[in-house]
């Protein structure tokens, strides 16, 4: 398997990260992107660090790098890391240039992406995927993986994940992949207030009144998935019907229950902050939107996440970078 071409469709933070180890650990790997981006690898090769004590460095030429979309014709594997909103645009490029044999991997945020990757690739073997941990970029070339957890992907007739696995990123195969990515988007929910916010996510996590807005968030989005009956896996060591609960305890409690949930690098913001940051689109409507639309579906209000929404698009048109919310203005 070492010797099936691997593409990463997205040389972000996650392509980056994600395609540098599978790289290091000797697999054939292009990294398909933006030219700047690509440019800072050639020069400075990648470096790829972690909370736990990661140091990998990355040669620039132990990774092809290619801003041609015809680079995907010699994949094998592809992994897709675009924004969710560009799922359409890389999935054409796919169908012109891959082989129908390939293997395609979403490891994107929220539930649409997937489900546009197998409308527009019938003949591919499209798969869902769920990466629990954020990246974040530092000097050029450099990715820091700021939290923890498995990539899980959804099962299929190759073991794919098997076949992935390295010492610093471990793959998962699971029957119940929606499931995941539910569970997952729940989570995700937060990234948002964190943009808002501007903290820190230890320093959110810290924060009653931000994990308290954080859990009417959740709870709305739980009686929305209740109406359409979607049950949602958790992500976390806690149940996902507990997760407002516990989110709501006083910080002393809450630093004790939900003690995994703050084992993240002190300086680990989530990638919408990095959106705002840098005047770029970002997810809300893949995210707060899409529980917004379910919820008008069955008329189960979701007032919190409306919220949010509206101050994340506010933030998008007056360009400014992060807005620098408290949690009174959200309320």
């Amino acid at each position: 398997m070492l010797n099936q071409p691997i593409v990463v469709a997205g040389a972000g933070a996650i392509g980056c990260f994600v395609g540098g180890l599978l790289a290091a650990a000797g697999h054939p790997v292009t990294l398909l992107g933006r030219p700047r981006i690509l440019d800072h690898i050639r020069s400075h090769g990648l470096r790829l660090t972690d909370f736990g004590g990661l140091d990998c460095a990355v040669d620039g030429s132990d990774v092809t790098l290619s801003d041609d979309l015809a680079c995907l014709a010699s994949a094998r594997i592809i992994l897709v890391c675009v924004k969710t909103g560009d799922s359409a645009t890389i999935a054409h490029a796919i169908a012109t240039h891959a082989a129908p044999t390939a293997t395609v991997l979403s490891l994107q945020n929220g539930m649409e992406a997937a489900q546009v990757l197998r409308q527009c690739l019938p003949q591919f073997d499209v798969r869902a995927g769920m990466v629990p941990f954020n990246v974040v970029p530092t000097t050029a070339g450099s990715y820091h993986r700021a939290t923890s957890g498995d990539i899980v992907i959804e099962a299929g007739p190759k073991d794919i994940g098997q076949h992935l696995d390295t010492p610093d990123l471990m793959f998962t195969e699971t029957g119940q992949i929606e499931a995941v990515q539910w569970g997952k988007l729940l989570i995700n929910l937060n990234n948002g207030l964190n943009a808002l916010s501007g903290l820190t996510l230890q320093e959110q996590l810290l924060s009653r009144p931000w994990r308290c807005i954080m859990a009417a968030q959740m709870a709305e989005a739980l009686l929305v998935l209740k109406a359409h009956g979607i049950s949602a896996a958790s992500t976390t060591p806690l149940p996902v019907g507990l997760i407002p609960w516990v989110l709501r305890l006083p910080t002393p409690l809450f630093s004790r229950v939900a003690a995994k949930m703050l084992t993240i690098d002190p300086t680990a913001r989530t990638s919408m902050s990095y959106d705002l940051e840098l005047g770029k689109p970002t997810e809300i409507d893949a995210l707060q939107g899409l529980i917004i639309d379910m919820g008008a579906q069955k008329s189960v209000p979701t007032p919190m996440c409306i919220r949010v929404s509206q101050q994340i698009k506010r933030a998008q048109d007056a360009g400014r970078g992060l807005p620098n919310l408290t949690p009174s203005d959200l309320n």
